[in-house]
């Protein structure tokens, strides 16, 4: 069997999985945000922080509580890393320095998991436990409960509340991620991924030279790490290490976590809005935008172009020679497409037209099918913004679910895109302009792509690196870590205010002007107006980074 075949056999069977689940899964989703019944475990938690789960929030007190939480979390998070020498399984190692504590704490919480440390010797277990897993799931339930919010705005009508954020969080925490997280965890151990707390073992090498093989609570994180979409990995090297990631099955399950939520978030749209064809229509646009992207990432790094890939016949530099050419590319799309940030291999050592498709999945603002819950609302405003373009098109008001697009609806979708370039573009000429670009270790074009991908990687909240580049500093840590902040909380208040702007309406009745939005052609406008508008905002600096670089 050739490397081309059996890549195109594991993402078939991959889309196959992913379409089996997307029915039972996403109404399983549908039933834990939308019942009304409290399990006991909930009641207490809700007693214990003084929630009143029957009361709800317009989007203004929704959007403070989930500032509110992520503020304290950041706190908590911060303050962990700095006295982790003084707490239980430290493992001897020392506290985090103050602007890399800020970094990873600002990192964590908002889903980013952008990595300026070796995990297995930097992080103690405590941490890495009761710290950094733990924000795996708080920051994957924001994102989902801020998604749920705004299709709460579509689905209702002449009201100001959204739900109840507190209500929502503990839900997607017990009812979603908590369940599959465990036996997601025993599936991994079973395949052969770490699970204890060794201090390490020293053993003796084929050379007789002796090593210090770590250990630690590694599947645990390893899969809400995917699940999650959050992607930090327990060791430096992510999931290229044998004990996060040791077979080719195990490779697999990892990218299927890493998609199962966000691909079947358009299911619980569907159900929500009582329309489960507009939820295919988004799971259509998040498909198409999916598989082009794996497609072109595997053709442009199984051909292989560059004169070293040419010459010896493969493009093999940085990958693991367990998932070979395909596997490693299929990883990489996914997990840039995803706002996971994990990875098999490395991107800096990726062709170049292959690394520039992956800074530009990035760049289409990770909808396809993006992070759990950031991807469908990306995309709903995406929605938003291509019925309005159609509706310019026609001369009517556009509408969109029975809610008409007006100014102010506009104006918060457009603020929603506009946040990202802003920071990718200005941050990466912040750091040419200061010269803090000396710390990548290439010049010229593959230099700015390194540059480039940080900023995007963080802006976006991904979290994955280019690596070739010296980010452990004061200035990049703390640029980037702006750059997370601002990438996903203001985004969020633009959409719970978008949500609030359309729960008010009444509803509006479809007519023959209004343009249906489950059938094909939207689909094709939506995937369009997707690409068309990364092509305008980021073409110039693709053109000078791995354009230029491929050329």
């Amino acid at each position: 069997m050739t490397m081309t075949t059996a890549g195109v056999i594991f993402v078939l069977t991959l889309v196959a999985a992913l379409v089996a689940v997307y029915k039972p899964f996403g109404d399983y989703m549908f039933r834990a945000v939308s019942g009304t019944k409290q399990s006991r475990v909930e009641r207490g938690i809700f007693r214990l922080v003084g929630v009143n789960p029957a009361a709800e929030q317009t989007w203004g007190v929704y959007a403070r509580s989930v500032l509110a939480f992520s503020a304290v979390s950041i706190l908590f998070l911060y303050l962990f890393q700095r006295v982790q020498n003084h707490l239980w399984l430290s493992l001897g190692l020392d506290p985090v320095m103050t602007h890399g504590a800020w970094n990873t704490a600002v990192s964590f919480v908002t889903n980013t998991n952008w990595q300026w440390y070796s995990g297995e010797s930097t992080m103690g277990h405590l941490v890495q436990m009761a710290g950094l897993a733990v924000q795996n799931f708080a920051s994957a339930a924001v994102g989902i409960a801020v998604a749920v919010a705004l299709v709460r705005g579509f689905a209702r009508s002449r009201t100001g509340q959204l739900g109840n954020f507190w209500v929502d969080l503990t839900r997607i925490v017990l009812r979603i991620l908590l369940p599959i997280a465990v036996l997601g965890a025993i599936v991994l151990m079973i395949g052969g991924v770490v699970q204890n707390l060794s201090g390490g073992t020293d053993v003796t090498t084929l050379t007789g030279g002796t090593q210090t093989v770590t250990g630690g609570p590694v599947a645990s994180q390893e899969v809400i790490k995917e699940l999650g979409t959050n992607g930090g990995g327990f060791y430096n090297v992510n999931s290229s290490h044998p004990f996060e990631n040791p077979t080719t099955w195990t490779n697999w399950l990892e990218i299927f976590l890493l998609l199962l939520i966000p691909f079947s978030l358009p299911r619980v749209f569907g159900r929500m809005v009582g329309q489960n064809r507009q939820g295919y229509a988004i799971a259509a646009v998040m498909g198409i935008l999916a598989f082009a992207s794996i497609a072109i990432t595997n053709a442009f790094e199984l051909v292989g172009h560059g004169t070293v890939p040419q010459a010896v016949g493969a493009a093999m530099e940085g990958k693991e020679v367990r998932f070979d050419v395909s596997n490693s590319a299929t990883f990489a799309a996914a997990t840039t497409l995803t706002s996971t940030g994990s990875v098999n291999s490395f991107h800096d050592s990726f062709t170049s037209l292959g690394g520039g498709m992956l800074l530009g999945n990035m760049m289409l603002g990770e909808v396809a099918p993006g992070g759990v819950g950031a991807g469908l609302y990306g995309l709903l405003i995406l929605a938003v913004i291509t019925v309005f373009i159609a509706g310019l098109m026609v001369g009517r008001t556009p509408e969109y679910l029975g809610k008409k697009i007006s100014s102010r609806e506009i104006k918060f979708a457009s603020l929603y895109f506009l946040i990202t370039p802003i920071l990718v573009l200005v941050g990466t000429a912040a750091a040419f302009a200061t010269g803090n670009n000396s710390t990548a270790l290439n010049v010229g074009p593959h230099g700015l792509s390194e540059v480039l991908y940080a900023f995007t990687s963080a802006s976006n909240n991904n979290g994955s690196a280019f690596a070739g580049i010296t980010v452990n500093t004061a200035w990049w840590n703390t640029a980037l870590g702006l750059c997370m902040l601002l990438g996903r909380f203001l985004p969020i208040i633009f959409v719970l205010a978008l949500a609030g702007s359309l729960a008010r309406q009444a509803p509006t009745p479809a007519s023959e002007g209004t343009l249906p939005t489950h059938r094909p052609l939207f689909i094709g406008m939506v995937v369009g107006v997707t690409v068309v508008l990364v092509a305008l905002t980021f073409l110039p600096a693709l053109a000078l980074g791995p354009l230029a670089e491929g050329l």
